[in-house]
């Protein structure tokens, strides 16, 4: 089946003339008609732009353009613009919302051939881990429908592992596309803060928020990643540094890396089929000839209220914008702050309104120093901790998440629970750096595990090489969700 292909896979037989961009298109297309119904992984399916883009592509090859990425459908979070095609963000304040013009992220990978299939599913505005805060219904997990994909990038791990899409965009503030893709068993990277830009990307945190990409294997994330990285003069966060070669850094050699071990990752109370399964690709990265050492990163406990703290009072401030004026659908109630209180109230949900309540207080008068600048200054540590292990180390290894997969519903009372979903994932966030996973096994429910690398900003080369090395040896990556 053409949907079985991994996008490196794909990209060779379009070259070789042995499928076509439309035929690859209408597969895919196919599989989403026949399976959403039961995942929800997409909020909007482009069908018709999607031909349309996949008959250009096979114009644009036969008229020998080999750009790197020519007739590849892939999916787009719904928190990234796409110009004439509903953004939604997962939130009922958005419905109906077509932007004019698009995200740099996703106009480089259109740039590059790449067929849009459609938008996926996301927790509302990307709060959340599980994709149920939508405000349009949950995704669930390819490998277990009562279970959920993960979130905030919920609905592009779905599509990449139900093979509905050969790869996809999301976005990553503490781990939104990392846990996603442990979940659901398929590859993921967030690049390093100001590697790739963030114009069009509707903000929740702005010195957190980062676009990430999700693929079956290393190499996939490597293209994708060469295809949207790179300075943007709109976005003043966009680092001024060239993209390096992603691929060429593919080389399967890990002989004499350094593999840090952070003893803090490894914690009472996690799934011991994680810990079990996460210890054995470490042993893996060894037995391949890296050079595999206990670190420390001492302040990792920290992460938790440092984010839900720092995050919240970004999005506070954020999610200002969003008033039923300017877009959206509106309350009206007369009096301008009656429609204000009205929309919002009507609009937003429950987990948005938690975390803009909680970042309206610690900007506070009187809660500012005690609450926002301590995070600030504890944000700090956490990426001095990585500064000081990144001496030692290249990489280093751990699990994405401290679980798999749960039931969908099964801590949607419980908020803390929840954010406990992430807390492998958040301190790569808060430092800036890069992070990846790649799957490392299967617990006995026969749910998928991730391994995350982690290595310093802007060396995405060697986290990738690392990944795909791990992959060459391995085979975890290659099982395919028994829909």
């Amino acid at each position: 089946m053409l949907t079985d292909l991994t996008l490196s896979e794909a990209q060779a037989q379009l070259h070789a003339g042995a499928i076509t961009a439309v035929a690859l298109a209408q597969a895919h297309l196919e599989r989403i008609r026949a399976l959403e119904p039961d995942l929800h992984a997409y909020l909007t399916v482009t069908e018709d732009l999607a031909l349309q883009a996949a008959e250009d592509a096979d114009r644009r090859r036969a008229n020998s353009d080999d750009s790197p990425l020519l007739g590849i459908p892939l999916a787009i979070k719904d928190v990234l613009m796409t110009r004439g095609v509903p953004t939604t963000a997962g939130s009922r304040i958005l419905e109906g919302f077509v932007p004019p013009y698009t995200a740099t992220a996703v106009q480089r990978l259109l740039d590059a051939g790449a067929v849009m299939l459609g938008k996926t599913n996301t927790d509302e505005f990307a709060m959340g881990s599980s994709t149920e805060n939508s405000g349009y219904g949950p995704t669930r997990n390819p490998w277990d429908v009562t279970r959920v994909p993960g979130g905030s990038s919920g609905g592009s791990a779905a599509a990449v592992a139900a093979r509905m899409a050969l790869g996809a965009l999301g976005t990553d503030t503490g781990g939104s596309v990392r846990q996603p893709a442990s979940f659901c068993g398929v590859c993921a990277l967030k690049p390093s803060y100001g590697r790739v830009s963030r114009y069009g990307l509707i903000a929740f945190a702005s010195s957190l928020d980062q676009v990430g990409v999700f693929g079956r294997s290393a190499a996939d994330l490597a293209v994708l990643l060469g295809a949207i990285a790179g300075h943007d003069p709109r976005d003043s966060t966009s680092m001024a540094l060239p993209a390096p070669d992603y691929t060429a850094a593919l080389t399967g050699d890990i002989r004499g890396l350094r593999v840090g071990v952070p003893r803090e990752y490894f914690v009472e109370g996690m799934q011991p089929e994680v810990e079990e399964a996460v210890r054995a690709a470490i042993d893996q990265l060894a037995a391949l000839g890296a050079e595999v050492r206990a670190i420390s990163l001492p302040h990792t406990e920290y992460a938790l209220p440092v984010y839900y703290l720092i995050a919240p009072s970004e999005a506070s401030a954020n999610l200002a914008r969003f008033d039923g004026v300017r877009y959206g659908p509106r309350d009206a109630q007369g009096a301008l702050w009656s429609t204000y209180k009205a929309t919002r109230g009507r609009s937003f949900g429950p987990e948005v309104k938690r975390r803009i309540m909680l970042g309206t207080y610690a900007l506070s008068a009187g809660y500012y120093d005690a609450y926002y600048l301590k995070a600030q200054k504890v944000r700090t540590l956490i990426k001095q901790d990585f500064d000081r292990a990144f001496a030692e180390v290249d990489v280093i290894a751990a699990p994405t998440t401290p679980t798999t997969a749960f039931r969908i519903g099964e801590k949607a009372d419980d908020p803390l629970a929840m954010y406990l979903s992430d807390v492998f994932t958040l301190s790569a966030s808060l430092a800036g750096i890069v992070g990846a996973t790649v799957p490392c096994g299967f617990d006995g429910g026969g749910l998928p595990i991730g391994l995350q690398i982690i290595g310093p900003a802007f060396d995405e080369p060697t986290v990738l090489r690392a990944a795909d090395a791990y992959q060459r040896a391995t085979a975890w990556h290659t099982r395919r969700p028994p829909l």
